[in-house]
């Protein structure tokens, strides 16, 4: 079966960039994000038992609420995720977006779940977290105590 111009067009375009093309085969060339804004898929970083069943199942948890008023998330900021079809709050404690000097940079948006009150629901921190945290205060002291390596 013979694919018009247009049809070969569209598919190279999509090979190339690594995207599928819509319907109408209008191309967008804008780079993606690094910040974290609602709709941006994280990860979970602690052993709570509904981060291992999300990962399990191949289901990241995706932002739908940023507790700021610029609506995007930073390094100690909080957000409502849905992990599994649930609301949970979470911290950010690890982005790839650009960061201030001396704090590091990490290769995915990490998340550490809490709930209502403020405490963590894992009891562990798999990853390094950033020692800029530590001068946050707040509801991240609870998390910090958890965490085992800091960068």
């Amino acid at each position: 079966m013979a694919l018009s111009i247009h049809q070969q067009i569209c598919r190279s375009f999509s090979q190339r960039v690594g995207t599928s093309t819509c319907q109408s085969c209008q191309f967008s060339t804008s780079q993606t994000l690094h910040e974290v804004r609602k709709l941006m898929r994280m990860r979970i970083v602690d052993n709570s038992a509904i981060g291992k069943a999300a990962a399990q199942i191949g289901k990241p948890p995706k932002v739908i609420h940023v507790y700021n008023k610029r609506q995007v998330g930073f390094l100690g900021d909080k957000v409502l995720v849905t992990v599994k079809g649930e609301m949970k709050k979470a911290y950010i404690v690890g982005l790839r977006q650009k960061q201030l000097p001396n704090v590091p940079r990490m290769d995915t948006n990490n998340i550490v779940l809490v709930d209502d009150k403020g405490d963590p629901l894992g009891t562990r921190v798999m990853v390094p977290i950033p020692s800029a945290l530590r001068g946050k205060g707040g509801d991240l002291t609870k998390i910090l105590s958890l965490a085992t390596k800091f960068v």
